[in-house]
């Protein structure tokens, strides 16, 4: 994701940056200097369904008027500041695009039905604008090309400033610009298609509240805090919900199969059967749009820019990593269902069933690692491991977290922190915190960009507002919020992908912070993760909740083996989820999905039982968004391992490495080639080493 732009044509959705154009500015080609205070970045948020409106009609206004003076502008008298700049301004208004601005984040956490209905129809008129007036626009793309082939030659232009025109230029052209109108027009109306399609199967996911009820004998091997908390249903059962920190904990500790299998049931049919039938229209589309823009697949269209360049490539780097997966996948399900618990039987062709994996998995972890993961839970209660994981962030990137006061937003349980760079001495960013699920909230987590990072033209920094949306359980009567190491792992990620937005500080708005290519996108933040393994970082965070004390040396020498202990299961997992994004939009344009499902299934998943009531590809959210690129993940994680283990040798909390990391790769946002940011750093051609040493694949 080079440019926002590009994030507008290819996504075909863009999220309009609503970002202060009601405070009273004359032009909106400074709006993003506008965050002074904690207070203008709490301003950022509406509050009503009116506000919302009324935000977003003022913004849809200025934006015209914003184009309007670019295109008014004579050929001969265009310059870098009034063009190019101006677009990148303009660009930046629909800053991390799909649905990261500060309307579009109410949509996936604001409790009120009416207000989430208002962001979302606001997200759509604005997606809409942009679809017609700038990825559309043939008047727009001719003066760009006007400048790009006349004063830009005469302009001595830096090569932040030089990447913008060739990556702005391909896009404009990568968009059908070149098309004939009635092309254009088609293309145009497909993307207005999808926008409203990709809305409906997001929405269908956040708003699935399935649900299943069990009587207390179907509820063994739970904790009396996690049963505690379950609501009941009229009849005196228990309600189990589908939310992930709930699914998670009894796939992994309740000894009552029947109540795994139902609740698996339930999960795995999240948005079905609606999302089935929206999937495929979406499938349709994409490839409609990549057959006229010229590519054979929207896959190959869509991976055409991106580190990996093409389908095939992507292909064959994950049939690599599966086979090599598969081996380990192997090894552990001869481990793991050596004792089986006496819920669990192998089916008749030997084979797990998929409710049954999470569980053998835990049991075996407890049994044969000496690990039970509610009793490292207890070292780990929520405010104290924040606070822990806030300092090593401190001291590694030289910064300051300062909790601010704050009310009057979307919940009460929303926290936020001042982020002060201690070089400077100077703020160069807020953070809000909405961490404990609720209702309609979006279910797992993630990290939105809502102000970009970025320099006024006078190189001065412009602050940043991000957030950081997770779903960690509740703190009950007498016992604090404890999070199990995996939410500890995933709240270090967001986190990182918050570090990445708020100190990937670029001139150009559109490669600021995570404007990056999509497959490299994960890898700061994937990278992050790593430092939780590290003993001495373990000890740091930990704090039991009632006694203070932390992990002990042998608690962390049974932690540390279960890094890889199912790295099999996970890599094969994550293969299947990539191999399913991937051939799904690059086998044209009509798919089976269920079929595709289950022969991917079979191919990846080590001797687990495919079950034809499995529709998880219906609340794969990630469809939508990555497209085919979920491959990303895996492809970035690989990278992520090797800078670990180069940061790692010259000290983990070491502020120079921080800067040095900070200055070479992610504080250069997308204004540079990820390939070349990552030889800058290693001084030398990356590799797959310390990834397959890590995950034990040697």
């Amino acid at each position: 994701m080079s440019s926002l732009l590009r994030k507008i044509i290819i996504i075909g959705i863009c999220s309009f940056f609503f970002v202060y154009f009601f405070l009273r500015k004359p032009s909106m080609m400074h709006a993003l200097s506008d965050i002074k205070t904690s207070k203008d970045a709490i301003a950022l948020i509406p509050t009503s369904v009116s506000q919302i409106e009324s935000r977003t009609a003022q913004s849809l206004e200025q934006a015209k008027q914003a184009l309007q003076k670019i295109l008014d502008i004579p050929d001969d008298q265009r310059t870098y500041a009034n063009t190019a700049a101006a677009l990148d301004q303009l660009n930046a208004f629909s800053n991390a695009a799909i649905n990261a601005s500060a309307i579009a984040t109410l949509e996936l956490v604001h409790p009120d039905e009416a207000v989430r209905n208002a962001a979302r129809a606001a997200v759509l008129e604005a997606q809409n604008w942009f679809i017609d007036h700038i990825a559309t626009n043939r008047q727009l793309y001719k003066a760009f090309k006007a400048y790009v082939d006349g004063n830009a030659h005469k302009e001595d232009l830096s090569d932040e400033q030089q990447r913008f025109l060739q990556e702005t230029m391909k896009e404009f052209t990568r968009a059908g610009l070149d098309k004939s109108d009635e092309e254009l027009a088609a293309i145009q109306k497909i993307k207005k298609e999808l926008v409203q399609l990709e809305q409906d199967f997001d929405k269908n996911i956040a708003h699935d509240q399935s649900k299943i009820t069990v009587d207390v004998d179907g509820l063994t091997g739970l904790s009396d805090d996690f049963i505690k908390n379950l609501l009941k249903a009229e009849d005196g059962k228990y309600i189990i919900g589908i939310d992930y920190p709930t699914y998670m904990q009894v796939m992994e500790n309740c000894t009552n199969g029947v109540t795994r299998k139902n609740l698996w049931h339930a999960y795995m049919n999240r948005a079905y059967p609606a999302n089935a039938q929206l999937l495929q229209k979406i499938v349709a589309k994409r490839a409609e749009l990549a057959q006229i823009l010229g590519f054979k697949s929207f896959a190959a269209f869509e991976l055409d820019t991106e580190m990996v360049q093409s389908p095939e490539r992507a292909e064959h780097f994950l049939n690599d990593i599966n086979q090599k997966g598969q081996k380990k996948a192997a090894q552990e399900f001869i481990k793991f269902t050596a004792t089986m618990p006496s819920s669990v039987a192998l089916t008749v062709d030997g084979k797990l069933n998929p409710w049954d994996w999470l569980f053998v998995k835990n049991q075996y972890k407890k049994s044969a690692l000496s690990l039970d993961e509610n009793k490292i839970a207890e070292y780990f209660p929520m405010q104290h491991t924040i606070d822990s994981l806030l300092k090593i962030y401190e001291q590694f990137f030289n910064l300051s977290f300062k909790q601010l006061p704050v009310s009057g937003l979307w919940d009460a349980d929303v926290k936020m922190i001042e982020v002060i760079d201690n070089a400077t001495g100077k703020t160069i960013g807020y953070l809000f915190l909405d961490l404990y699920p609720r209702p309609n909230k979006y279910n797992h987590a993630c990290e939105h960009t809502m102000v970009p990072a970025t320099y006024d033209e006078q190189g001065n920094p412009n602050l940043g507002v991000v957030i950081v949306v997770a779903n960690f359980p509740k703190p009950t009567i007498d016992k604090p919020s404890l999070l199990q190491l995996k939410n500890v792992t995933t709240f270090f990620h967001e986190f990182g992908h918050a570090m990445h937005a708020l100190l990937g500080r670029t001139h150009m708005a559109s490669f600021a912070g995570a404007s990056v290519k999509r497959d490299f996108v994960e890898m700061p933040s994937q990278m992050l993760e790593e430092w939780l393994w590290d003993p001495e970082i373990l000890k740091m965070v930990s704090h039991h909740y009632q006694t203070g004390e932390s992990l002990s040396d042998e608690l962390i020498a049974t932690i540390l083996p279960t890094r890889m202990y199912d790295s099999g299961f996970f890599i094969t997992r994550q293969m299947c989820l990539a191999k399913l994004a991937l051939e799904c939009f690059n086998d044209g344009s009509s798919v089976d999905l269920d079929a595709l499902y289950k022969k991917i299934f079979n191919q990846t998943m080590y001797r687990t039982e495919y079950i034809p009531a499995d529709h998880f590809y219906a609340a794969f959210g990630h469809l939508t968004g990555y497209g085919a690129r979920y491959y990303g993940y895996m492809w970035s994680k690989v990278f992520a391992h090797d800078l670990f283990h180069a940061i790692k040798k010259e000290g983990l909390l070491n502020p120079e490495v921080g800067r040095r990391y900070v200055n070479a790769v992610i504080g250069k946002g997308g204004s540079k080639d990820p390939n070349d940011l990552l030889k800058d750093f290693l001084g030398r051609e990356p590799n797959q080493d310390a990834f397959l040493h890590d995950m034990g694949l040697l």
